[in-house]
């Protein structure tokens, strides 16, 4: 099929960096520095690719470390940065993993997760391009399920079926009679004139005029609330040789219950009865399914995953060993180092869609470093990481444009979900400049947990109406800075505001 042979898309990839950085400032308030990183890193990946082939697979990919506290941005510049490329994208955090020999996911699981995204980002896009194709046999099914008997190769049948039928009347010189299925999935009495082969009733043109009918009915969307009775096979996976060498325990227990429900005949055809809507959509998998070739999906999102592939390593922090904590359960946390080193620098993992080449994956870590600092992972891993940008602590004056500005703004997410109940909230502005200084205010008192800290103060802001909002349908609240005051009255007062905001 030539849909599937289109070539990796890149419809963001030629981005200059300030068109990179413009993009992510919809999103992300601030963070300059940690924008133009990401936004080099990903300007050199489309460099990259126009070197010579000589050239190009010397150049490897700069990772990158963030430092910052939580809630500032680094988790969002990432995942914004790999939908501008639409790349591949993984987000792990370091604290799941174990060093080789501890009971626990090992660190090659994470190349393994981001071919399996891979792999289900270019299926997904090759099922929209075959969308269109796959209706006329989707409609085709059903209609097999509504009218039994009257498909293309039932009357096929039937013909063939008559022909040989023909020759035993011509020997008896009688009339042939077949029993057929009907329109209506009884059993009626077809009966054939040998002398000219035609059916006594017009069987043939009445069926496809029936069939019409019904096509065009289905189209219509007349047919929906009806009933069918659909077979679903289950999918069978044979477990892949990886997770006897080098895969994780969760791969071999799921290979383990694929094989049992073999052998205890879990794969078993199914019958359900759904209604045309629904069927329509169980039916439309199948045939998509059917109709790409999993080889090319493998082979595309390995080559996505290879050249364009994102993984985010959060945490990262917690895995740093001081020096002077070399004994105990720290020594597994170097282990994990040890055991990410050879995959950050390039080695081969072992995937069920072929073996991955690391090399030329992006790589971006994080991690607040309140307790430890970057010096205290091991030299190596710091060595791969060579572009270093710390993310500054959210001011007043960034929580109130956080507050506005970005496209997915906290109250315009409240207004939208209220107004689902009719109510129109309106913010005024000194109500944000007020809960824009107590955000400041408790992160600087207390622990510092960045924008989230707007989550609990709006939460706290919009209690009463959130509860209520049924009874007020059709009416408008304004919000101001007293009544910010209001609805937090006693609490502003108090010294440690973070006993009631988180």
């Amino acid at each position: 099929m030539p849909e599937e042979n289109k070539t990796l898309p890149e419809v963001h990839s030629d981005l200059t960096p300030k068109e990179i950085v413009e993009k992510l400032d919809q999103y992300i308030i601030g963070q300059t520095k940690a924008k133009r990183a990401v936004a080099i890193a990903l300007r050199n990946r489309y460099r990259r690719l126009k070197l010579p082939e000589e050239i190009r697979d010397e150049v490897a990919p700069k990772n990158i470390l963030m430092i910052g506290p939580t809630g500032v941005g680094k988790t969002e510049i990432a995942r914004r940065l790999a939908k501008l490329c639409g790349a591949p994208f993984l987000k792990v955090e370091a604290t799941k993993y174990t060093e080789v020999g501890y009971v626990g996911r090992d660190v090659e699981s994470m190349i393994r997760d981001l071919m399996a995204v891979g792999y289900n980002d270019v299926k997904a896009e090759m099922e929209e391009m075959l969308r269109e194709k796959s209706v006329p046999v989707v409609e085709d099914r059903l209609l097999d399920l509504l009218l039994p008997g009257t498909s293309e190769k039932d009357r096929r049948a039937r013909a063939n079926e008559k022909k040989d039928g023909a020759v035993l009347g011509n020997i008896f010189g009688g009339p042939v009679i077949k029993p057929v299925s009907g329109a209506d999935g009884k059993t009626v009495v077809d009966t054939t004139n040998v002398t000219d082969g035609t059916a006594a009733g017009g069987g043939t043109e009445s069926e496809d005029s029936t069939r019409r009918k019904f096509r065009q009915m289905l189209r219509d969307g007349k047919l929906e609330d009806r009933e069918i009775e659909i077979i679903i096979r289950p999918q069978f996976q044979m477990p892949n040789m990886e997770i006897i060498a080098g895969g994780n325990m969760e791969d071999f227990e799921s290979g383990m219950q694929n094989i049992a429900g073999m052998l205890s005949g879990g794969n078993r055809p199914k019958h359900r009865t759904v209604t045309i809507r629904e069927g329509r959509k169980i039916i439309t998998e199948e045939v998509l399914d059917s109709m790409i070739d999993s080889d090319k999906v493998a082979e595309e999102a390995k080559k996505r995953v290879q050249q364009n592939g994102i993984v985010f390593i959060d945490e990262i922090d917690k895995i740093a060993t001081k020096k002077s904590e070399s004994h105990g359960q720290d020594v597994s946390r170097e282990g994990v180092q040890r055991d990410i080193l050879p995959i950050v620098e390039g080695s081969n993992v072992n995937t069920k869609y072929g073996v991955i080449d690391t090399t030329h994956i992006l790589f971006i870590a994080a991690g607040a470093f309140s307790v430890s600092a970057p010096s205290d992972l091991i030299p190596e891993l710091q060595g791969r990481f060579p572009l270093r940008v710390e993310l500054d602590a959210l001011k007043q004056e960034d929580f109130r444009r956080i507050l506005t500005e970005p496209k997915n703004a906290l109250t315009k997410q409240y207004a939208a979900l209220l107004a689902t109940e009719g109510v129109t909230i309106n913010f005024a502005a000194d109500s944000i400049d007020r809960m824009s200084f107590l955000a400041e205010d408790v992160n600087s008192r207390s622990e510092n947990i960045g924008a989230r800290r707007l989550h609990t103060i709006m939460e706290k802001v919009l209690d009463d109406i959130s509860f209520s909002a049924d009874e007020h349908n059709g009416e408008t609240v304004n919000i101001d800075a007293k009544y910010v005051d209001e609805k937090l009255d006693g609490l502003v007062a108090d010294q440690d505001l973070s006993r009631y905001i988180l």
